[in-house]
């Protein structure tokens, strides 16, 4: 076997290695049977919400194992081939077996960053937050845009996306937007994106034409569940009624049902104007406690202190990532020095690239400055 194809499949090797780590395999299988056992209890959908996650827990860990089993009969499969077409001087054989290595090689490098998504709250759905900062009318409708792309990559995902509250701009665009997003991995995936976004264009609401530069804020909370304690004082907060001031369409509330939930030790304040007034209330709470527990997330990881310390206000100086459209195409993202000149796919939903880089950096160990050195 020609090294570069050896190299090749060490490189899988490697990967299921660390997969077989990252997902404690020597015990999985008990685990799977424990969950099986569990599944079958008569009594499990008596709480709808702990048999959901029961559920999403088992599939995830049904996927690793489905993965890794995969990988490897599909290297030791063209392995054998490019054996087989050696010794028979079969170049076709052999080609398409190292372009499918090849292919092997760079899914297996995916899910092993996918691997890396093992922190505390990784595995939750997420709320996600969205404001438009300096920039006017033209910073509301770069929010919408971001809107929409967060959107996209969600229904990509497969992920299912629910939006929370919407306060539109004054001539276009929106002022802010929350979703909850539910899928595998939601937040482990999303927490990379807090920060501010940075646009440059031309302006379609300039007359004459000028290049603008506008500023949105994205902000990231994992969903908590009943195995996270989040114990909100009553006397710590304010609730607040108010009607709606959507877009318009579906979205509009004609009495005051919407929620807004100030919490004084904090300064939070959070809103919810999608539903009733009593679950309303309920899903302003559970944000409320989102953002207590990201909190309590960032003092524990100086990555992500540092990361939402440097974030600052929706303006110069503060950006994480660059999205210039004209005079060229270019989306850069300033941690990790990872670009692309497909904007149209990045504003489409094509994201995982980012996220990927910007995962593989924290969990490096490494700060912005040490990795550029590297580079």
């Amino acid at each position: 076997m020609r090294a570069e194809i050896q190299n090749t499949v060490d490189a899988i090797q490697n990967s299921l290695e660390l997969l077989r780590q990252r997902m404690d395999f020597a015990t999985a299988q008990h685990r799977l049977e424990e969950f099986n056992a569990r599944v079958e209890d008569p009594t499990l959908w008596d709480d709808p919400e702990k048999a959901q996650k029961l559920m999403r827990d088992r599939q995830a860990l049904v996927d690793q194992l489905d993965t890794v089993a995969g990988i490897e009969r599909d290297m030791n499969d063209n392995a054998e081939l490019i054996e087989l077409g050696e010794m028979e001087d079969d170049q076709d054989v052999i080609a398409e077996a190292e372009a499918a290595l090849t292919r092997l090689a760079a899914k297996a490098a995916k899910k092993e960053i996918e691997a890396l998504l093992n922190g505390e709250a990784d595995g939750n759905d997420t709320f996600l937050e969205i404001n438009s900062g300096a920039g006017g009318t033209e910073s509301c409708d770069w929010a919408s845009m971001l809107a929409r792309m967060y959107v996209r990559w969600a229904e990509k995902k497969g992920y299912k996306v629910e939006l929370q509250s919407e306060s539109a701009g004054e001539e276009a665009g929106i002022k802010s937007a929350a979703y909850k997003i539910f899928g595998p991995n939601a937040y482990g995936w999303l927490k990379s994106e807090s920060g501010v976004h940075r646009l440059v264009r031309i302006s379609p609401y300039d007359s004459s034409a000028r290049r603008h530069t506008s500023f949105s804020s994205v902000k990231v909370y994992p969903v908590v569940d009943d195995n996270i304690e989040i114990e909100v004082n009553p006397s710590d907060i304010r609730i607040d009624t108010y009607r709606s001031s959507g877009a318009g369409g579906q979205h509009v509330n004609t009495t005051d049902s919407a929620v807004r939930i100030t919490h004084a030790p904090t300064g939070i304040v959070v809103t919810s104007s999608e539903k009733s007034q009593h679950q309303n209330r309920d899903i302003a709470m559970k944000a409320l406690k989102s953002r207590l527990y990201q909190m309590e997330l960032d003092k524990r990881s100086a990555l992500v202190n540092e990361a939402h310390e440097s974030a600052g206000d929706a303006g110069w100086g503060n950006q994480i990532r660059s999205y210039v459209l004209q005079p060229y195409q270019m989306v850069k993202d300033l941690r990790t020095n990872h670009e692309t000149s497909d904007t149209s796919g990045v504003l489409d939903g094509d994201l995982d690239a980012f996220m990927a880089a910007t995962l593989a950096l924290d969990v490096s160990g490494k700060s912005r400055a040490e990795a550029a050195a590297d580079d």
